[in-house]
Parts: structure tokens; sequence; C-alpha cells
């Protein structure tokens, strides 16, 4: 065992805090044992002379010590800094770039500052773990600001430090065992198991190839739980990690966006048509649900070259003939007054007795070069009379959901969305998007 208890091939605590500085674009507070250093993302507009015009972003690196980061006072870095610095700095920086694909960035510039607090060994390591939670941070503000369409994040980063101590090969050494180690190495790895950078140093006496497959093995498998901690602190952000292709979704609506990309993301990248550059008016003349979303869908694939998805959705009333339809969010005539819409729909059902309807989606993807795919998904209910629940929004309050005994509006969420028109279309896309790809999740 060691000094502090841990086994030879066990890490440190790591903790991860995200949005630890709330006026950066990315930023997290990242702890490894006693080392704490803050990690944030700046994005600015523009690149270095030497890559105007080409097409592409850059990601860069900045480092810095703290002055009571260390037992005695360190002196500020000035216009010059000290060679580790620089050489701490430029490690940070090339491999954070081969987490991205710059061609996909854009013009920008995302610049890592990674500032240690406290050093208690492995802050260079420490910086690349946090700088990579702090650089999704930052494409996720990018994509939901529509500055890209979606991240141009390929690879996930993480980064450890391993040693020979008094003959036994060890990871994730504090400065203590740093101190004296007899073999010093550092491993930069992505999640396919690749090395972007292998840092092995003698510093005590030579080692064999024997120590050196087993730091290796510790590395892998410490830079392993690195990852997981950096995706668990991320949460939902992790999805900007090695993305699926774009799905151009014919709608700005936030939620709905959030909705979808739980549905699909397996095999696609939701983003919306506005970060997507469509911002054109789109005539909804078809008389139907599932012509008014083929309308849409294809309207954005043959505008933006991409995959699109579009949804059109309403109320249908048996005893109205099927109204209002595809009119359903304009029913009385101003979009989206729910109000009017609703007290418009009770005078028509006045004093009929057959009150059956149903929630009606239909949901179209278009592919270029391919023929669109209509899903269609209905809930059948009951209207009431009067309205009943405060959620939900539309005609929520006045369908009634026999199985249930609640309308729309009196159910959460999860009993909504198990249950509604439209979680039935997308589970029948689901479908559809596993037979494109040969029945597996992407």
């Amino acid at each position: 065992m060691r000094m502090d208890q841990r086994a030879a091939d066990e890490g440190r605590r790591i903790n991860i805090q995200t949005d630890f500085v709330r006026t950066a674009a990315g930023s997290c507070l990242i702890e490894t044992g006693n080392t704490r250093v803050i990690c944030t993302a700046s994005v600015e507009a523009g690149v270095p002379p030497f890559l105007k015009g080409k097409g592409q972003g850059w990601v860069t690196a900045e480092y810095a010590m703290l002055p009571a980061s260390t037992g005695s006072r360190k002196k500020r870095d000035g216009i010059k800094k000290d060679g580790r610095s620089v050489e701490i700095q430029r490690l940070i920086g090339r491999s954070l770039r081969q987490a991205v694909d710059l061609t996909k960035l854009g013009e920008y510039t995302i610049t890592l500052d990674c500032d240690v607090l406290e050093a208690d060994g492995g802050t260079r390591t420490a910086s690349i773990t946090g700088a990579m939670v702090a650089l999704t941070c930052a494409v996720d503000k990018m994509v939901k600001e529509g500055k890209i369409m979606y991240s141009p994040i390929v690879h996930q980063v993480a980064a450890v430090s391993c040693g020979v101590v008094d003959g036994e090969p060890m990871l994730d050494l504090c400065y203590q065992e740093d101190s004296h180690a007899q073999v010093d190495m550092n491993l930069v790895m992505n999640e396919q198991g690749e090395f972007i950078e292998l840092q092995g140093t003698g510093e005590g006496r030579a080692y064999t190839a024997q120590e050196l497959q087993t730091l290796i093995a510790y590395g892998e498998k410490g830079i392993r739980a690195l990852m997981a901690a950096q995706r668990e602190a991320l949460g939902e952000k992790a999805r900007h990690i090695g993305p699926k292709p774009p799905l151009v979704v014919a709608s700005g609506n936030e939620h709905k966006l959030r909705e979808l990309q739980a549905i699909f993301g397996d095999y696609y990248t939701v983003v919306s048509m506005k970060a997507a550059g469509f911002h054109d008016y789109i005539d909804e003349n078809a008389d139907t649900f599932a012509g008014n979303a083929a309308i849409k869908a294809e309207a954005v694939c043959e505008a933006i070259g991409l995959p699109a998805l579009a949804d059109d959705s309403g109320l249908a009333v048996e005893a109205l003939d099927g109204e209002p339809g595809v009119l359903s969010a304009r029913y009385a005539g101003d979009h989206g007054d729910d109000g009017a819409n609703n007290a418009l729909l009770l005078r028509r059902m006045k004093g009929k007795t057959a009150r059956q309807c149903a929630f009606k989606c239909a949901i179209a993807l278009a592919i270029p070069g391919q023929e669109t795919v209509v899903t269609e998904g209905s809930c059948p209910g009951v209207l009431l009379e009067e309205e009943r629940g405060t959620g939900g929004f539309g005609y929520d309050p006045l369908f009634y959901y026999p199985p249930f005994e609640k309308t729309y509006a009196e159910m959460n969420a999860e009993e909504k969305n198990a249950i509604s028109h439209r979680a039935r279309a997308c589970e029948k896309m689901l479908a559809y998007m596993k037979t494109l790809h040969g029945g597996e999740e992407a």
C-alpha cells in the first residue's frame, strides 16, 4: 500500500465541477487528490495569421501555477514565462487539438487557460483532463448560440501520470511520490485507446520493457476512469463528444430539440434549422399532418443538403369531421392563441354527446437522394366540456385520456411522453432508422 493507502494501479479521488467560472464560455474546477486546477475556455472570432482564409479554427492553451499553489510562493509568470510553463501549455494545446476537427470549428479560436490553485503532482495531466471538459462546455454554448451547427469534437481526451517509486510501478503520483520517483511518465490518450503523447523518462535509473508495459497498462486503466468522470460531470453536454451525423429539425423549439435528441441520438446529432442556416418561410398548405410534415422536411433537406426531420400534429375531433386538424394551432385565427382555440372548440362542440377525439402526429424524414419517409402516431381520448389541469399547452386541458383518468394537462412529462401521439410516431421512425443502420444502434 502507498502512503495514502491506494493500490499501485489505483488513481486518486477525482472531482470535476463544471461551469465553475460563470463568465467563461466553458469552465471547470478539476480536483485529482489534492491537485486543483481551474480550466476555462474562451471563444474568439478569428484565427492566427497562418490560418486566415483556410476555413478552419484553432485551439490553443495557456498554463500557470498561482503563487500559493506550492508550499513556497511561486513567482508569477511575467511577459516571458518560465520554460516549464511554456512546455506544459504547448502539451495541453497539442493534446486538445487532437480532440477537435478544426475544419468543422469554423474560423474561431478557443483558448484553454489552466490555472493551478494547488499542486500536489500531476498538474499537467489534470490540466489536460479538465481542459477537455471546459472545451466541451464551450462547444455546447457555441452550438446553442448558433455560431456552429454541430460539435467539431471528434475524440475524448484525458491524461494521467505514472512512475516507478522505490522499484514499484504506480499510477497517478502525488507530489511526495513524484519527487523521488526513479521513472516519471505522462500519458495522453483518446477514447479509442490511442496515444496522443507518451512521455517517459528514467530520472533515477533506466527502466525495463516490462516496467514500461506495466506503466502503460496502469495509465490506460486510469484514463478510462478519468473519461468516465469527465462524462459524468458533463452530463447531457457529453453528447458533443464524437457526435453522430447532423439531423436538421424544422423547428427552433429548444424543448422539442432536446426531446428528439434523446430519442434519435444513437443515429444523429439533432440541430435546429436556424443553426443549420435555414431561415426561409415554409408554406404548410397540405390538408393532412403527413403532407405538412413532408413539405417542411423536404424544404429544409433541399436547401441545406443534409437529412431533415419535421413533424406536424394536432387534434382531430370525430363529431367535427376531424377539426381542428391541420388548423389546430390557428383554429381561431391567430397562431398559438390557446385560449381562443379552446373556446372556439368548446362552442362548436356545445350540445354534442359524442366527444371522441385523438391527438395525431406525423413525422417526416427527408434524406438527400432518398424518398421521404413518414411515420404517424395517434393517441385516442375524450374531449371534456371544461378545462382540467394547468400543465401542457394547446388543447391539453380538454383532452382526457381514460386509461390514466387524467387530461394531458394533468399528466407529468413522463406519463405524457409514454403515451403521446408524438412518442408513438417517433417510436415508428426510430424503428425505421434502425433499418438504415442494419438493425444496430450507431
